[in-house]
């Protein structure tokens, strides 16, 4: 099992560079809340932060490796990954509205993949009903203290692209 390390902000109003590192304490990657352009920036702020929500994860010369974008279509409610290295694309969405906390499917093709969004405890990233992936967040004074782990077995082992996920999805809460 591989495991990763960040912190992060207790606000979701502010957007830094957050650096994210392995368990030797390297920094291996980072990530970032954008906005397109101001305007966005703006109209987000009057919608409280929750609307315009795309997270980058970046490399270690700041070249995109993920975009986790959460898109809003006909009242109808989803999140689109990209890697931005094989242009591929997953698809979020929720599974089972009626439930307080639903779970959320990532599927691309044939892939599967779900999450089991937990509130204080660790989300986890199932294949087969296999968990191949959990996030936590602990909150400590003002800020997250944010921990992924990645099982070796795991279709996806890319950091990444659960960090990406993890912080529009599991963070953010849509």
């Amino acid at each position: 099992m591989n495991s990763y390390y960040y912190v992060h902000p207790n606000t979701i109003k502010e957007t830094p560079i957050i650096e994210i590192q392995n368990e030797q304490k390297e920094k291996v990657f980072t990530c970032q809340r954008i906005y397109s352009n101001s305007l966005k920036r703006v109209f987000d702020k009057l919608l409280e932060n929750k609307y315009f929500l795309t997270y980058k994860t970046y490399n270690l010369d700041q070249q995109e490796l993920f975009t986790c974008r959460k898109i809003s279509r006909k009242g109808k409610v989803y999140y689109e990954v990209i890697d931005e290295q094989k242009n591929e694309k997953y698809t979020l969405a929720y599974d089972g509205w009626q439930q307080m906390i639903p779970d959320l499917i990532i599927t691309k093709g044939n892939f599967l993949m779900k999450i089991h969004k937990e509130m204080e405890d660790w989300s986890s990233f199932l294949v087969n009903d296999t968990v191949v992936a959990r996030w936590r967040a602990n909150l400590q004074n003002d800020s997250f203290h944010i921990e992924l782990q990645i099982e070796e077995e795991a279709p996806i082992t890319n950091p990444a692209f659960y960090i990406a996920v993890s912080q529009c999805v599991l963070y953010i809460g849509g």
